[in-house]
């Protein structure tokens, strides 16, 4: 199993804070300062106490489809998988042209194993925002999960193309290929994984916990190899 990237954006892979996008008018103080409160709580991994600043800036603003979006993002690293949907979903219907609270929700339905669902908001992301390289990772992973192999395939393939994450991509695409039985192109992609996080500079926490799983995954492959 992968692990699907949020876009608070992990797209953490991107910083664990959804960009939020230029405000038309500028905010109050004490709302920017909240705002950064509640970035450096999820940081921290501090989810309640995140939920809690989010919530006081929801009923400061509740037409801000950010800040809906930020919470759900709260409660799904909380582990309030239903939470966050009826969050991102807010968001959704404030900003409906809001990519990443589709990526979000898809990544929670997926999380509940309701992958159909899953499908159909990496489906609206990528309709919104074709170069949304996490969306394109996420329906990758998802159609894996359902075994459709190829189409897998050609949403990785594609992530690729667009390079960056390519550490991620790679683990990804060999754990496809892994589960294909196509060994030999698992083991080389898992080997270009591994390369490309050794070679970078630093690895975030997330980055850290992938690069453990590609390690595992291909341990497991090559184990019953070995004996």
């Amino acid at each position: 199993m992968g692990i699907n990237l949020s876009t608070s954006s992990v797209d953490s892979f991107g910083g664990l804070y959804p960009r939020q996008p230029q405000p038309t008018t500028e905010s109050p103080p004490v709302n920017r300062k909240l705002s950064q409160q509640a970035k450096t709580r999820l940081e921290q991994g501090d989810y309640l106490g995140a939920i809690d600043l989010l919530t006081c800036l929801i009923e400061a603003d509740p037409t801000c489809a950010d800040h809906y979006n930020n919470r759900g993002y709260a409660h799904f690293q909380d582990g309030e998988v239903e939470e966050a949907i009826s969050d991102y979903s807010q968001a959704i219907q404030l900003n409906p042209t809001l990519d990443r609270a589709y990526n979000n929700r898809a990544n929670a339905y997926a999380r509940l194993g309701d992958l159909y669902a899953a499908l159909l908001d990496y489906d609206q992301t990528l309709d919104l925002n074709p170069l949304k390289i996490q969306a394109w990772i996420n329906r990758g992973i998802t159609f894996r999960q359902l075994q459709i192999y190829e189409l897998a395939l050609d949403n990785l393939d594609f992530a690729l193309r667009l390079g960056r994450l390519e550490g991620y991509i790679y683990a990804e695409r060999g754990r496809t290929y892994h589960l294909m039985g196509d060994w030999n192109w698992a083991i080389a992609d898992y080997q270009r994984a591994i390369d490309s996080f050794q070679n970078a500079p630093q690895l975030s926490g997330a980055e850290q916990r992938q690069y453990q799983r590609v390690l595992h995954w291909k341990d497991q492959l090559l184990k019953p190899l070995a004996e």
